[in-house]
């Protein structure tokens, strides 16, 4: 027998202000036709001041926690992936963990940007297999709109803000393919690129935040080639084919990007969950917001495999297998 960490409950959030390319238009030189053929996307939720990170990350729980049938008394331990937290310090996962009640227990931030919420799964995974945890609720949750300069359009147009999270649950299993659960997971990151996607600002530079800088035709270069290789590697490491993997759940980033390392996998779209479209790249929280969109729509089905794939600064990439 086997420990594994199963999915089996998820939410998400989306603030209520809607920003579409038309009300791009007005603030920006730019257009509905090049942000749709750019990037595949048409909308992005924009947060008031009142949706922080963690707000955003604790309205995502309690939706995960409603459709688990538990309360946070329940939860042994919050894992947030998020690049803009309400402050540099405590982190995001603490305040979710005083906003829904948990117990004492183990609450910290990964930093991994877009590639934050995959990060944050490899470790919670190893954290539920050698037994220190049992239930773990695991959050991606970003407020883009932060950090962005309105004035580059290369960028602005391109984010956005929300928040999702899985319930992350440890279930006996035999050790083979049909187990439930986190089957392999694989980070990666490579400092030498650390420009080509970055803030111009920090806590110990500018003492700002600072806004995004990306060189695009770098980053995709990047994105194609670092994700193909790391689905090879994790799909290895769990003695699985492609042809197992019945959804493909990418980092919402750009559609070229998802097309592109689809076909390089031989995954047809129809098999990949797509969601950018409503809500742009909202970095570490882009993942789990999709999965809960497949997941209450019925697209995602228990015992379906899933993968996801995600790169971001730093550059940081991985990828996850798991049985739903």
């Amino acid at each position: 027998m086997v420990t594994r960490a199963v999915i089996t409950a998820t939410g998400s959030y989306l603030p209520e202000k809607v920003m579409s390319n038309v009300d791009l238009e007005k603030i920006v030189d730019t257009s509905d036709e090049w942000i749709v053929q750019r990037s595949g996307i048409r909308n992005r939720h924009i947060a008031n001041d009142t949706e922080t990170a963690g707000f955003m990350g604790t309205k995502a729980c309690e939706k995960v926690l409603e459709m688990a049938g538990l309360t946070g008394a329940d939860i042994d331990d919050i894992i947030v992936a998020t690049t803009t937290a309400d402050k540099t310090f405590p982190s995001v996962a603490v305040q979710i963990q005083n906003n829904i009640s948990a117990p004492v227990g183990v609450a910290f931030d990964v930093q991994a940007v877009c590639s934050g919420f995959v990060y944050a799964l490899g470790v919670a995974d190893s954290m539920i297999q050698t037994g220190q945890l049992k239930r773990v609720l695991v959050v991606g949750t970003e407020r883009m709109s932060s950090i962005l300069n309105w004035e580059d359009r290369t960028t602005c147009v391109l984010f956005g803000d929300g928040a999702g999270a899985v319930l992350l649950e440890a279930q006996e299993g035999t050790g083979d393919k049909s187990d439930r659960g986190i089957h392999a997971s694989v980070m990666k990151a490579n400092g030498a690129y650390q420009d080509i996607l970055y803030t111009d600002g920090g806590v110990s530079t500018t003492q700002l935040s600072g806004h995004i800088v990306m060189h695009g035709k770098e980053v995709f270069k990047k994105a194609v080639g670092y994700l193909s290789e790391v689905v090879e590697d994790v799909l290895v490491k769990c003695d699985l084919e492609q042809d197992d993997i019945d959804w493909l759940i990418p980092h919402q980033a750009n559609i070229r990007i998802i097309e592109t390392a689809a076909k390089k996998l031989g995954v047809s779209m129809d098999k990949v969950v797509v969601t950018l479209d409503n809500h742009g790249n909202t970095s570490a929280a882009s993942i789990p917001l999709a999965l809960d969109y497949a997941n209450r729509s019925g697209k995602v089905k228990k015992n379906d495999v899933v993968l996801f794939e995600a790169l971001g600064g730093g550059i940081t990439w991985g990828a996850v297998v798991l049985r739903f």
